[in-house]
């Protein structure tokens, strides 16, 4: 008997100290000659690291939509022959890890959904923390009735899309605005330049829905990309040679070969079909984007709001050398997402940057249970010291992030292990505090060391001589953005929108009837 894997990529170095997870990664591409399966396939493998749970493509060929999705990596998921069969000029493709609905094939995305008169798939990143509001006015057929498959927010949405059950959006009669280089014509929907059909439905619904949601969705004819109000997750507007792209992150328009043309606005709806690319506002842009993606989320080669996240993550180092000095021989990283604060803080500290942890890039999830022993000493299966580097010397060790504290706790062991004299921590991040609601899935108040533990009693926990903190104006300052215009709650607790109790977790529609 052969076991399929799980498709899991075990980004913890420490089993029970899983990093903040993304939600999802989102690629949408319309493009008439082109195989957009495999654009839609090689945009997925950039945004890998956005969710490996679960990994979609949907493709339309102007009458009908195909969906392939499965659990596990892109890689898993998709091979030559799967993605033949995928024929068209438009596609939506998805990469998922979990915030609302259980990980489970029925929650995998992109979700799909018909009617006699319109067919849908849609892919989002981000979390609503009003999905039990959303699937209410879907009534009694989104109570159990089969309606809805699954229990995810996003199927939620994508029902509604295609449900006609939403009030007419007051604004459906507002301009619709035709962006540089797009093609002339009538807007798609009616020749009046009203819209109609899915478009109608999105700026019916999109107002109406509180969170975050960076979506790509299509229905026969059209690509479709929306970001929420507050922009908390990233989304892009590619060009290709004939076509377009849209992604969450700039990274994978550089795979592609798509041309960066700007970012989808908080509060906007951008249609793209035959006739052009076309732009709506739905609702009044209030910007708050994500502080947590230049720390650890998004790639080091991707750009957000114009800055570079690796040179901002430099930045967080060199800024961090200088409030948190040490007196030290070598500075280390922890790999990978350490590196570029490590960087930094050598630049700064005139401390010579060195290798001192070796990462095994294949270890995953893995079906053979461990022994007690190995257990225990499970950070050796993904880190390794290298002792001649740094036996006898005095180490600083730069990491992106402090969740729980127990990766921490064991690294500064194992360093001592290998004879290190002195393991100085330094964090390119301030003490995450708080739970993210807005498609982050960290650990809730209770389980964040820094949500119960001053700085000086989690340097004695996790064993270090000392410990230091980027502070959050120095943060903001490396991301050169005002700190109105961003979301910065899970350092803070200052939560641009607030969240109901009954809203939190992933399973806010299990026990509804939804998906049953």
């Amino acid at each position: 008997m052969v076991t399929p894997p799980d498709g899991g990529l075990a980004d913890e170095l420490v089993s029970e100290d899983p990093p903040p997870r993304e939600a999802c990664g989102v690629f949408g591409v319309w493009a008439p000659g082109e195989d957009v399966a495999k654009l839609a396939y090689y945009g997925l493998y950039a945004l890998q690291h956005r969710g490996q749970e679960s990994a979609g493509i949907a493709v339309s060929d102007g009458s009908r939509i195909v969906v392939h999705k499965e659990m596990g990596l892109v890689a898993q998921v998709f091979d030559e022959p799967a993605l033949t069969a995928l024929r068209g000029h438009i596609a939506v493709g998805h990469c998922r890890y979990s915030t609302t609905g259980a990980s489970v094939w029925a929650n995998a995305q992109p979700t799909f959904r018909s009617t006699p008169t319109t067919s849908l798939a849609l892919g989002h990143n981000g979390n609503l923390i009003n999905t039990r509001e959303l699937a209410a006015l879907l009534g009694e057929t989104g109570q159990g009735h089969g309606e809805i498959a699954a229990t995810s927010d996003t199927d939620v949405l994508t029902a509604l899309f295609v449900s006609g059950r939403v009030p007419p959006v007051a604004a459906a009669g507002a301009p619709v605005v035709a962006s540089a280089g797009a093609a002339t014509g009538s807007p798609a929907g009616s020749s009046t330049g009203v819209p109609e059909g899915v478009e109608a439905a999105a700026a019916a619904v999109l107002p109406l829905a509180k969170g975050a949601y960076s979506l790509v969705f299509m229905d026969e004819q059209t690509l479709y990309a929306a970001r929420d109000p507050h922009g908390f997750r990233p989304l892009v507007l590619g060009r290709l040679k004939g076509g377009w792209v849209v992604a969450s992150e700039t990274a994978a328009l550089d795979i592609v070969g798509a041309t960066f043309v700007r970012e989808i606005a908080p509060g906007e709806l951008v249609c793209i079909n035959g006739r052009g690319v076309r732009s709506r506002t739905f609702a009044a842009p209030r910007p708050s984007g994500c502080l947590f993606e230049y720390v650890y989320l998004a790639r080091p080669d991707t750009t957000i709001s114009g800055r570079g996240v690796h040179a901002t993550r430099v930045a967080v180092g060199r800024r961090l050398a200088a409030e948190h000095p040490a007196d030290a021989d070598l500075v280390i990283p922890v790999p990978e997402s350490g590196t570029p604060a490590a960087i930094g803080f050598a630049e700064a500290s005139g401390i010579p940057f060195g290798q001192g942890l070796v990462k095994n890039p294949y270890v995953g999830r893995t079906f053979i249970q461990p022994s007690q022993t190995i257990r225990e000493r499970g950070i050796k299966l993904k880190l390794n010291p290298l002792r001649d580097a740094i036996a006898g010397r005095r180490l600083v060790v730069v990491d992106d992030s402090i969740v729980r504290g127990t990766t921490q706790r064991a690294l500064v062991a194992m360093l001592r292990e290998a004879g290190a004299a002195q393991v100085h921590v330094r964090v390119a991040s301030p003490p995450v505090a708080w739970p993210c609601f807005y498609g982050i899935d960290f650990a809730t108040r209770a389980e964040l060391i820094a949500g119960h533990l001053s700085p000086a009693e989690i340097c004695a926990s996790i064993g270090a001589d000392s410990l230091g903190y980027v502070s959050l104006e120095g943060l903001t300052e490396a991301s050169e953005l005002p700190a109105s215009r961003l979301c910065r709650a899970c350092f803070d607790g200052q939560y641009p929108i607030p969240v109901a109790e009954d809203d939190r977790g992933k399973h806010v529609l299990d026990g509804l009837g939804v998906g049953s």
